[in-house]
């Protein structure tokens, strides 16, 4: 019978499939040639001593005992091409998750998308890194795939409660992914290859009679009687659908702006918003490895800290090993920083948003917005760090511990945020609360990081696209809006999600609700 197994081996056993089958034989006293198999069902680091460990949970098969590779399948997509249409509005997570559970219930998505396909975003995001040009419909947060298509790929979540984890890795394993994202304790594909597993899923959508529109914008909902009737694009089209996924993204300012003009309820929501912080990867790696070199048989180094700081959390938000920073400005005129890595994560530096936690109090200067004062809070600090780097996509920067001490920084070197940088007293960019809470944050977590906080970590700022500003209100068993019948306000947009798996889940959910409705 089939053995399960938890183990902790050195990082060189766990990275050599002779050695690890050594080592087990060893460990539960047979031979080597006893062994068939040994599938490895998850792997994490265990860094905490000196000595780190590969913890693994494995599975052990003998000879002579049943065991076939297990081989990662797409649902029996059907046809949809003459079946119930429902609109989804949006081409990230949410939104392509939704349209795959929909055609997999037998109904025909419309994906609305205002940016472009994978291919065409890349045009754009030189665009704004070489000659500082940002396209409002087409960026690293708008176009197929959505924000996380080219920030990165994290896959890891916390949020087990919301649903089927495992049945969103599997989806991405059968449209490309690798299954080591099955495996690890924090899978991420890389900004590399998700574009490839994004496009797969968009054919997979127009193969079973699903349509995908990319560059059309969504200006108006059509709503009778407090139910929708559909959609109208920047082109003047009607697209009608008495059902409509709203998964637009964080970013989506016009459509907060739309449903407030149309006294469709929204709310002010929290967020947290901060810096990114840059750090040679080498550094990270001694900090974390506790070693001078990291070595083959580990990956670079993460990190993840928290502290609470004159009561708010300070914490590390998208820590990007081996990874770059990236301008994610959604319009001219302001300026915001993310960060991602590819699939290798073999860039020289590390970096990480480390933000403080806001709140609805803090947003009274702008309470004449209604529920998009946090937008606007939002809005003002990116256009404030646009205007003092220089009115164009270079941003702030300042040495780190320099900014614990109110000093501009008076040289800044080269950081892997391609547009520039300038070299700003971060006190300026930022109010004056949540200024002092970084300053002290910082030195905090230099004391649980020893080295963490050095003059060779650069902060960039602003990172301020943690979470959507605003929450899209629906009922908690129908999942449609609490106001308008057949909108299902969806994802990160609407403050349902954080991040590509909680997404794809939220799509999944919502277009699982209705199709109970219509069976109703």
């Amino acid at each position: 019978m089939p053995k399960e197994l938890l183990i902790q081996v050195a990082p060189e056993v766990a990275a050599n499939d002779f050695l690890l089958k050594d080592h087990v034989a060893k460990m539960i006293r047979v031979s080597t040639n006893e062994l068939q198999h040994i599938s490895i069902f998850k792997r994490s680091i265990d860094a905490r001593q000196k000595a780190i460990k590969i913890n693994l949970k494995l599975m052990i098969f003998f000879q002579g005992e049943s065991f076939t590779e297990q081989k990662i399948e797409l649902p029996n997509y059907p046809n949809v091409s003459n079946q119930k249409e429902v609109i989804v509005i949006g081409a990230g997570p949410a939104g392509l998750f939704a349209a795959l559970q929909l055609i997999e219930l037998g109904l025909k998505p419309i994906v609305i998308e205002r940016g472009k396909d994978v291919r065409g975003r890349r045009r754009d995001l030189k665009a704004i890194n070489v000659d500082h040009i940002v396209n409002e419909d087409s960026n690293y947060c708008f176009g197929e795939g959505g924000a996380g298509t080219y920030s990165d790929g994290k896959l890891y979540t916390r949020s087990k409660k919301r649903g089927d984890v495992d049945r969103i890795l599997q989806l991405l394993v059968g449209f490309g992914a690798s299954p080591d994202i099955l495996v690890e304790a924090h899978p991420h594909i890389g900004t590399n290859k998700l574009p490839k597993i994004i496009q797969d899923i968009r054919e997979k959508i127009i193969e079973c009679g699903g349509q995908v529109l990319f560059e059309t914008r969504v200006t108006d909902f059509i709503v009778k009687n407090n139910e929708m009737q559909g959609i109208v694009t920047q082109k003047g089209e009607t697209i009608s659908a008495n059902k409509v996924i709203l998964a637009t993204g964080h970013s989506a300012r016009d459509i907060f702006e739309l449903l407030d003009r149309k006294k469709i309820l929204i709310e002010a929501k929290p967020f947290a918003l901060g810096v990114r912080a840059e750090h040679p990867q080498e550094l990270i790696d001694s900090i974390q490895y506790s070693c001078d070199f990291r070595g083959e048989y580990l990956p670079p180094a993460p990190y993840s800290i928290v502290k609470q700081v004159n009561g708010r959390g300070m914490y590390s938000f998208c820590m990007c090993p081996g990874g770059v920073i990236a301008p994610c400005a959604t319009s001219p005129g302001e300026v915001v920083t993310n960060g991602w890595s590819p699939s290798k994560r073999d860039q020289a530096t590390a970096n990480s948003g480390i933000v403080v936690e806001l709140k609805l109090e803090d947003f009274k200067p702008f309470a004449k917005f209604g529920p998009l004062a946090g937008m606007e809070f939002q809005k003002a600090i990116e256009q404030k760090a646009w205007h003092l780097a220089g009115e164009t996509q270079k941003v702030p920067t300042q040495r780190m511990i320099d900014f614990t001490q109110h000093k501009i920084s008076s040289s800044i070197p080269k950081t892997s945020y391609v547009p520039g940088t300038t070299s700003v007293e971060m006190g300026q960019v930022f109010p004056g609360f949540l200024t002092q809470i970084m300053r002290e944050g910082f030195l905090q977590f230099g004391k649980s990081m020893k080295g963490y906080l050095t003059n060779e970590a650069i902060l960039h700022a602003p990172e301020s696209r943690t979470s959507s500003p605003v929450r899209i209100p629906r009922d908690a068993q129908t999942l449609e809006h609490l106001q308008i019948k057949g909108l299902y306000p969806c994802g990160e947009g609407a403050g349902f999600a954080g991040g590509i798996v909680s997404a794809a889940i939220d799509g999944e959910k919502c277009a699982l609700k209705i199709k109970e409705s219509l069976n109703y």
